[in-house]
């Protein structure tokens, strides 16, 4: 395992971290959707970078990347994705639902309590795709609702997910958006705008406080790691000794001998003993 000075010089556009800093900087994040979306923007703001959206206790909060706002007050999420995850229960891929609840809990933290619905401002989920999600080779992938009715109907929710391809072969982008898609596959500098997205790069190298910045992150995330690891283990021991339980009630062993045996509280074993007796 590589110790974090050498994977912090390592790091690249594709990284997370990395992505973040160099789209923080407002002239490539504007140049970017410019090109992407083949439009002027006077301006943007940033309403908050790596912001986690958690609309209440037991809901599933997210973390978007990039939050930004043009002068039309059109909002646009922006957000690296290096994986094709699949939830290993289902075996389906996540990144569809992703875009779905990404975009329903970005609407959630922009309508004020009490304000109407049509106040909500246009928005785009934009999501860079290191590989081709829909094996169709196109650079850009761009999905409003439709009706199956009528394919010519369009709801005016002004709501657009894009799935961009870096892998792409195929489709109408501009130059600086496939040499944008270069330099993440490869690392290429091919334009003015993969040189200043590179020099920013490698800025950022040689900023201590940002070193450091991923260095404390990185050693946040190696905690919840191991958390989660020490959590989950318990949870094993602990079923495992449930099972024992129940395997030496059905030899007729009492309840204070099974409690011996698998070191679980009195009191647990009892309810278990009669959970087993109403079966």
């Amino acid at each position: 395992m590589q110790d974090l000075a050498t994977k912090f010089a390592n790091l690249t556009i594709q990284s997370d971290f990395i992505f973040k800093k160099v789209m923080s900087r407002k002239r490539i994040c504007k140049h970017l959707l410019e090109e992407l979306l083949q439009i002027e923007i006077a301006d943007i703001k940033y309403l908050e970078a790596e912001k986690t959206i958690d609309p209440n206790y037991n809901s599933h909060g997210i973390r978007l990347d990039i939050i930004v706002a043009d002068d039309k007050n059109t909002h646009y999420n922006l957000e690296m994705q290096v994986k094709n995850n699949k939830n290993p229960h289902t075996d389906t891929n996540v990144l569809p639902k992703r875009s779905r609840y990404y975009q329903a809990l970005l609407d959630f933290d922009l309508l004020q309590a009490g304000q109407p619905y049509d106040l909500l401002p246009p928005t785009f989920i934009i999501f860079i795709c290191v590989f081709d999600f829909f094996k169709q080779g196109n650079y850009v992938y761009t999905f409003k609702k439709r009706c199956l009715e009528n394919l010519k109907l369009e709801p005016p929710d002004e709501a657009t997910t894009m799935i961009l391809n870096t892998k792409g072969t195929h489709g109408d982008i501009s130059k600086d958006i496939k040499s944008f898609y270069d330099y993440v596959n490869n690392h290429i500098v091919t334009t003015y705008f993969t040189k200043q997205i590179d020099d920013e790069i490698s800025y950022l190298k040689l900023d201590t406080k940002v070193r450091r910045e991923f260095m404390l992150m990185e050693a946040r995330l190696l905690d919840e790691r191991r958390e989660g690891e020490a959590v989950g283990i318990a949870k094993g021991e602990a079923k495992e000794k449930l099972a024992t339980a129940k395997r030496l009630f059905s030899m007729e062993l009492s309840v204070q001998d099974v409690a011996k045996a698998t070191s679980l509280p009195i009191e647990q074993v009892e309810a278990l003993q009669a959970e087993q007796s109403c079966k």
